[in-house]
C-alpha cells in the first residue's frame, strides 16, 4: 500500500496557495479542511472536484434530452401517432374522428335512420353482403369500440325502401344506378340552386345501345390487364381466355355499332369476357403496370376520339359546300343529252308570257335542278289554276343546258318554265363585272346569348337575305311590276296566288320577319348606321317584290353605295349582302304573316310537326338540305314527295333522296 501523504501535502499546498491568491473571505474554510484529519482531509478535496464534473455532466445530457424530446413531440403529432392516445375522460356528447367515418360518408347519399324498422332494413341489406366485406366491417366496429368505448354512436345510413333485398349483384346494380346521379329517382331533392338532383332528374336521357357500350368497358378493361396477367407464366390459361375475349370482342364491335346490329348470342360472349376479367382482378399483379396501361389506352382513345372529331367537322363542311355525286352525274347527263340533240330542244313561242304583267310570275335563282324542279313542281300542284303561273330559272353557263332540257322533258301542267343564263344577260346599264360568277340567296348563322337571370342560354338562328343577283331584278324584268322570288331549298304547301292580291302600301319587299334576331343584335355588320335598332331581320326565302316601286326609289343604286361604302374594309362578300340587303331596305319591308312560311328545317330538329302541315311554304335554311344525306329525315318527307322519281336519268345517276 502507498504512502500517500506527499500527495495530501501537494494537494493541501495547492489549495492553500489558491486561498490566498483567492483573498481572506475563503482561507478559514480550507484552513477547517486542511486540518480535519491531515491526509483524510487532502483526499476529501478530490471527491468535492469529482462530484462537482459529475453534476455537469448531468445537467448536459438532461438539456440534451430535453432538446430531443422538444423535438419529437411536434413530430409525434405531424404524423399522427397522437390517435393512439386517447383521454380517459372523453368528451360526453362523444364525437367521431374523420378516418374512422370514410365508410359512412360514402353512404350519404341516403337519409338518416329515424326508428328502428328502418334499422332492421338496413341489417338485412347488410347481411347480403360479401363474408369479406361482413369481416372488415366487423372488424372496424370492433376496433371503434375498444378505442371509442364511451363515444356516441353515429346514425347509421338510411337505405332506401325501393333497395331490393336481393342477391349481391343486383345491390350492387342498383347501388350502381343511383350512385352516378347521387340521387335515386324516388328521393326527394333538396329545393336549392344549382342541385346536380334537380338537373339530372329533368335532364335523365334513356340509354341507347347498352350492351355495345357494355362490350367496349368491358374490352377496354380486359386490354388493361392483359398484359400483366401474361407475364406470369402460372396463368397461361388465364392469358389464353383474355385473349381469346379479346379478339371476339373486338370482331363484334368491328360489325357492330348498335344492339340491333349485335349477333345472337351475344349475352354469353358477355358473361364470358366478365367471367375472365373477374379472375384478373383476382391475380395478385403489379398495380403500378395495369394503371400505367390504362393511361396508355385512354391517351390512345382520346387521342383517336379528337382525330374522329376533326375528321367529321372536316367531312360535314365537305359535304355541306359540294355537291353530291349523284346531282353531279345527273348534271352531267343531262348536258350530255342536251348536244346530242340539240334541235330536239326548241324554245316554244311563248315570249309574250315571260313579259306579261298580269300573269304570276316567280322568279328562281338556282344551280340545283332537282331544288328547283320541286319548287316549281309543289308551286304548280298546289296553285288552283296553273295557266297563269310563269317561273323563270336564272341560273350559271355551267347548269344552263342540263336546266333547259330537264324543264323540257317534264312538264308542269300548263305552267310556263323560262330558264335564262345570268352569265349571258346583256345589262347595258349596269357593271358586267357583277355578273362573272352566280350568286345564290346568302344565309348566316347567328348565335345569340341570352342571359335569364343567373343562367346564360345560346341561341342558334339561321337568317337569309338576298345576294347581289337579286338587285338586277328591275333590269332583268323591265316589263314586270310585281314578281315572287323562291329560294331552291322552299317547299310550297298551299296556293300562292293571294300574294298578288296584298297591298304593301308603298312597301318593296314582302317577307316573313325573324323578331328573334333585331337589327340592334347584328350592330357589329351593319355599323353605327341610322336605323331603327329595334326593327326585326327579314327573311329571304319566300318574298313579294313591287319592281315598279322598286324603280321609282332607285334601291339598286342605294345597295351598290352601300357595297362600296362596305368594300374598302376587309369584309368578305357574305357580309357586304348582309350589310347592304338589310339597310337597303330599310322601313321598306311588308311584314307578312308567318303563316306563310316556316324557316329552320334545315337545322332545327324540334319543330312542331302541325306548324309544319300548316305553313303555306317550307323553307329548309340551313346546312342539312333536304336533298343532302345530312338532311333531317323527318323533314325530308314534305320535300321528298314533290320529286319526279320516274325520270330514268334519276336510276341511272342513282338519285335517291
Amino acid at each position: 500500500m502507498k504512502p500517500r501523504g506527499p500527495h495530501v501535502l501537494a494537494s493541501g499546498s495547492a489549495i492553500h496557495a489558491q486561498a490566498q491568491s483567492r483573498g481572506n473571505g475563503d482561507l478559514p474554510t480550507l484552513i477547517m479542511c486542511k486540518s480535519t484529519g491531515g491526509g483524510g482531509g487532502g483526499g476529501g478535496g478530490a471527491v468535492s472536484v469529482t462530484t462537482g464534473k459529475r453534476r455537469w455532466r448531468s445537467l448536459v445530457i438532461g438539456v440534451l434530452f430535453l432538446v430531443i424530446l422538444s423535438m419529437l413531440v411536434p413530430l409525434a403529432f405531424l404524423l399522427g401517432l397522437h390517435n393512439g392516445f386517447h383521454s380517459p375522460n372523453p368528451n360526453p356528447n362523444g364525437y367521431v374522428p374523420v378516418h374512422k367515418t370514410s365508410i359512412v360518408s360514402d353512404l350519404k347519399i341516403y337519409d338518416k335512420y329515424e326508428n328502428s324498422e328502418t334499422f332492421n332494413h338496413a341489417e338485412d341489406v347488410r347481411s347480403n353482403f360479401p363474408d369479406g366485406a361482413k369481416t372488415e366491417t366487423s372488424d372496424m366496429s370492433a376496433t371503434d369500440t375498444s378505442h371509442h368505448s364511451k363515444v356516441t354512436p353515429v346514425s347509421p345510413p338510411a337505405v332506401p325502401q325501393s333497395l331490393p333485398n336481393t342477391s349481391n349483384s343486383k345491390i350492387a346494380g342498383t347501388v350502381a344506378a343511383t350512385g352516378r346521379g347521387g340521387v335515386d329517382e324516388n328521393e326527394n331533392c333538396e329545393l336549392k340552386f344549382g342541385s346536380y338532383c334537380l338537373w339530372r332528374r329533368e335532364h335523365r336521357e334513356e340509354m341507347k345501345d347498352t350492351m355495345v357500350k357494355k362490350l367496349k368497358d368491358q374490352l377496354f378493361v380486359a386490354r388493361a390487364y392483359y398484359p400483366s396477367i401474361a407475364k406470369l407464366p402460372s396463368q397461361d390459361k388465364l392469358t389464353r381466355a383474355l385473349r381469346q375475349n379479346i379478339q371476339e370482342v373486338e370482331r363484334v364491335l368491328s360489325e357492330s355499332a348498335t344492339d340491333v346490329d349485335l349477333p345472337p348470342g351475344i349475352e354469353k360472349k358477355i358473361q364470358r369476357m366478365e367471367a375472365a376479367i373477374t379472375k384478373a382482378k383476382s391475380v395478385p399483379v403489379d398495380c403500378s403496370n395495369v394503371d400505367k396501361k390504362f393511361r396508355q389506352i385512354l391517351d390512345m382513345t382520346n387521342d383517336e376520339a379528337n382525330f374522329h372529331m376533326k375528321q367529321s367537322a372536316f367531312l360535314y363542311q365537305l359535304a355541306v359546300q359540294t355537291m353530291p355525286k349523284s346531282l353531279h352525274c345527273l348534271s352531267m347527263r343531262l348536258t350530255v343529252e342536251y348536244f346530242k340533240s340539240p334541235s330536239v330542244v326548241m324554245e316554244l313561242s311563248q315570249a309574250d308570257r315571260f313579259s306579261d304583267p298580269s300573269l304570276h310570275h316567280y322568279v328562281i335563282f338556282s344551280t340545283n335542278v332537282l331544288a328547283s324542279s320541286v319548287v316549281i313542281n309543289s308551286t304548280v300542284l298546289c296553285a288552283r289554276e296553273s295557266k297563269n303561273q310563269v317561273f323563270h330559272v336564272l341560273t350559271d353557263g355551267q347548269n344552263y343546258f342540263a336546266m333547259k332540257l330537264w324543264f323540257f322533258r317534264n312538264t308542269f301542267k300548263e305552267a310556263t318554265v323560262q330558264v335564262l343564263n345570268i352569265e349571258q344577260l346583256n345589262l347595258e346599264s349596269h357593271d358586267k363585272a357583277i355578273l362573272i360568277h352566280m350568286f345564290l340567296p346568302v344565309e348566316y348563322r347567328v348565335s345569340l346569348l341570352n342571359v335569364d337571370g343567373p343562367s346564360i342560354h345560346s341561341k342558334m338562328q339561321y337568317i337569309s337575305v338576298f345576294s347581289h343577283l337579286h338587285y338586277l331584278l328591275p333590269e332583268i324584268f323591265q316589263s314586270l311590276t310585281k314578281v315572287v322570288v323562291l329560294d331552291d331549298d322552299v317547299v310550297v304547301q298551299k296556293d300562292l296566288s293571294a300574294l298578288w292580291d296584298i297591298n304593301m302600301g308603298g312597301k318593296v319587299n314582302g317577307a316573313v320577319q325573324s323578331c328573334s334576331v333585331s337589327l340592334g343584335q347584328l350592330k357589329s355588320y351593319l355599323g353605327e348606321n341610322s336605323y331603327d335598332k329595334n326593327s326585326c331581320a327579314w327573311m329571304s326565302g319566300l318574298n313579294i317584290v313591287d319592281l315598279a316601286r322598286w324603280r321609282e326609289l332607285d334601291l339598286t343604286k342605294t345597295y351598290q353605295r352601300l357595297v362600296r361604302e362596305v368594300s374598302m374594309g376587309e369584309e368578305s362578300k357574305e357580309a357586304v349582302a348582309l350589310r347592304g340587303s338589310l339597310l337597303t331596305f330599310q322601313d321598306l319591308v311588308y311584314a307578312l304573316d308567318g303563316v306563310w312560311a316556316l324557316s329552320g328545317l334545315g337545322h332545327d330538329y324540334g319543330l312542331n310537326i302541325e306548324a309544319i302541315k300548316k305553313a303555306a311554304v317550307l323553307h329548309y335554311n340551313g346546312h342539312m338540305k333536304p336533298w343532302l344525306e345530312l338532311g333531317i329525315p323527318r323533314y325530308k318527307k314534305f320535300w321528298k314527295k314533290f320529286l319526279n322519281q320516274e325520270d330514268q336519268l334519276l336510276s341511272e345517276c342513282n338519285v335517291h333522296p
